[in-house]
């Protein structure tokens, strides 16, 4: 029996949602327009030429398996941590803990040169500032942006949103301006290396797009994930694409092959042809904007992971710790600034970003390999709004292509990433395991494979709760009846007649009436006409004595039901009781089944769950209209 009121199910929340669609746009397009656009072109054509415009291209293409993995992971689990979110869910705790520590290790890493890249730019306006200056501007520009991430979330997001347009509206008017300056005779030769340097240019220039995937470590601050996290990413990657290659194209038709090659800074050297000096400078400015967003949504990313880690025990609780006012990891902030400001006083950040670029294409790799360990362990409440395209042939790809770019990067960072391996493991199994009791998607996959019960229902659940939370499910007196009504799963093929006995003594079992009263209610309904509603689907209900009484029965039968109309088995069945003050309530009941079960999915879905709570799970998360 339940009640008519109405509750909402409260989930413990991490953080608050405090990004809309344009934030999540500008936080991805900020983490991949830095270097990639304002200093590796002129590297680029010493290699390949005018055919660094096709490189580029490329380069985009590469990025489209984790797009999409990323995407679809990002929806069905918005959860702070991203990246390492899904690989520890999907893989397991040592995949998880290796894929945490070198997501933030990566983007501090790369943050930290963008800071340097701010000291590096600002030689345009104030060229006598030494490599020490650079440095000591570099660490007042980290200070400044921990302190923002610290105190204002909202803040943060706003500053991200106006560099960004701001940025785009130079790189527009350089385009729209330096068209007009296009000298063809610069594309001459455009292929004429070949595809190898080609190739080899588009690698170079893929790791500038890897900070589209930042995002995904703050989708637990993102208001409507469903929506704003696959319109966000998307828009931002093709949104790049575009201006990358319309940039890279008018850049070569300005510059002459010399020119270009001796340029340190190529896009404020071709300004320089149509504006002159201002041209030079605002050019300089933009690319002191694009470090500036790199480095802000570095910190704003990067430093989400150690409190997802926290929360799942495998790093000091501290490390969660959130400020009362603002709902920040304050203390994952301010740990993440001292990381950075070590790599920029104390280290060579060139020899480390080749070690980040490395790291970063290992967790494509296992981005791409989660999806498919996702989807082939059939849990049942894996449920992305957004699914990727040419599933699981662009992973298998993906996967192909990223494993060939590493071993590019030269054998001195794969012995640092070996390394960084063995010590996450290590650190894994003497400090987290004893704690852990999770079990990954992973596992389910290994118990289709052997049949035995050796993964448990808690993935299920917490992605349930992920889906509760993703979609502001509020509950209404159907939810609460699913979850205390019996489920019944039996064993077939069965009878109408063993069906409707069975039936019976659960319902008098809940409401207290005769049995077999209630099995000659049952029988004279389906009499009347049959209550089977469409193939493998069948809704019997009757009416019962007593007042405010209602009760239900949600039943499996993967053999089948064979219902005395000889239509076809049924494999699922709700039987309804209720009383007749309950009509109302009745009509609720049938339309939110009839919602539920026209889902192209529901019958699949139903004949996979693993138990009885896996079949309430997918009642619960099913679409359907709720009602106070």
């Amino acid at each position: 029996m339940t009640t008519g009121r109405s509750s909402k199910i409260i989930m413990k929340k991490l953080f608050k949602r405090e990004f809309g669609l344009l934030e999540v746009f500008c936080i991805a397009t900020g983490a991949m327009i830095s270097s990639g656009l304002f200093i590796l072109p002129s590297l680029a054509f010493a290699k390949a030429g005018p055919a660094i415009i096709l490189s580029y291209s490329l380069a985009g293409l590469f990025m489209l398996p984790t797009i999409f993995s990323q995407v679809e992971l990002a929806t069905a689990m918005p959860k702070s941590g991203g990246t390492y979110f899904f690989i520890e869910r999907g893989l397991g705790g040592p995949f998880g803990v290796f894929s945490g520590l070198a997501n933030w290790f990566s983007i501090s890493c790369k943050s930290a040169f963008a800071l340097i890249g701010v000291g590096a730019f600002l030689r345009l306006f104030f060229p006598d500032i030494s490599y020490f200056h650079i440095k000591v501007i570099a660490v007042s520009f980290c200070i400044f942006f921990v302190l923002l991430n610290t105190f204002s979330l909202k803040q943060t997001g706003r500053f991200q949103v106006y560099l960004v347009l701001l940025l785009f509206a130079i790189l527009l008017a350089y385009m729209a301006s330096g068209s007009k300056y296009i000298n063809v005779h610069n594309y001459s030769g455009f292929m004429s290396g070949g595809f190898k340097p080609v190739f080899a240019v588009a690698g170079l220039v893929f790791v500038s797009y890897g900070g589209l995937t930042k995002i995904s470590s703050v989708a637990d601050e993102i208001r409507n994930p469903k929506k704003n996290i696959p319109a966000g990413i998307l828009l931002a990657f093709f949104v790049v694409e575009l201006l990358y290659v319309g940039v890279v194209f008018v850049t070569v038709g300005i510059l002459s092959s010399s020119q270009f090659k001796g340029a340190l800074l190529p896009l404020s050297k071709a300004a320089s042809v149509f504006w002159a000096k201002p041209g030079l400078l605002a050019l300089g400015f933009a690319g002191l904007i694009a470090f500036v967003t790199t480095a802000n949504a570095g910190i704003l990313s990067s430093s989400r992971v150690p409190p997802a880690m926290a929360k799942d025990e495998l790093l000091p609780v501290l490390l969660a710790k959130l400020s009362k006012k603002f709902k920040v990891p304050y203390v994952s902030v301010i740990f993440t600034g001292i990381l950075m400001i070590s790599m920029i006083l104390f280290l060579d950040i060139g020899n480390l970003v080749k070690t980040a670029s490395t790291f970063m294409l290992i967790l494509f790799i296992f981005v791409n390999l989660s999806v498919i360990v996702m989807r082939e362990s059939r849990v049942i409440n894996y449920k992305p709004s957004f699914k990727s395209f040419f599933y699981p042939w662009i992973q298998i790809i993906g996967i192909i292509l990223y494993i060939f770019l590493i071993f590019e990067m030269g054998s001195v960072p794969l012995m640092i990433t070996g390394s960084f391996a063995a010590g996450s493991v290590l650190w894994y199994f003497i400090y987290a395991k004893p704690k852990v009791k999770r079990i990954s998607a992973l596992m389910h996959v290994v118990e289709r494979l052997t049949a035995k019960e050796i993964a448990g229902p808690t993935l299920e659940e917490e992605l349930k709760n992920i889906v509760i939370e993703r979609d502001d499910i509020i509950q209404d007196r159907f939810d609460r009846l699913v979850k205390e009504c019996p489920v019944v799963d039996l064993k077939g093929p069965i009878s109408q007649n063993d069906f409707f006995r069975i039936a019976a003594e659960r319902l008098s079992s809940v409401t207290g009436l005769d049995k077999y009263k209630i099995n000659a209610l049952l029988v004279k309904r389906e009499a009347e006409s049959t209550t089977v509603l469409r193939p493998g689907l069948s809704v019997p209900h009757i009416i019962i004595e007593g007042k405010n009484v209602f009760s239900m029965l949600i039943i499996r039968c993967r053999e089948g039901i064979t219902f005395n109309t000889g239509d076809s088995p049924v494999y699922i069945s709700f039987v309804l009781a209720g009383s007749i003050d309950e009509r109302n309530f009745h009509l609720k009941v049938l339309m939110a089944i009839a919602q539920i079960t026209q889902s192209p999915s529901f019958d699949k879905l139903w004949l996979q769950a693993r138990d009885e709570n896996s079949l309430r799970n997918i009642i619960f998360t099913s679409q359907r209209r709720r009602h106070s």
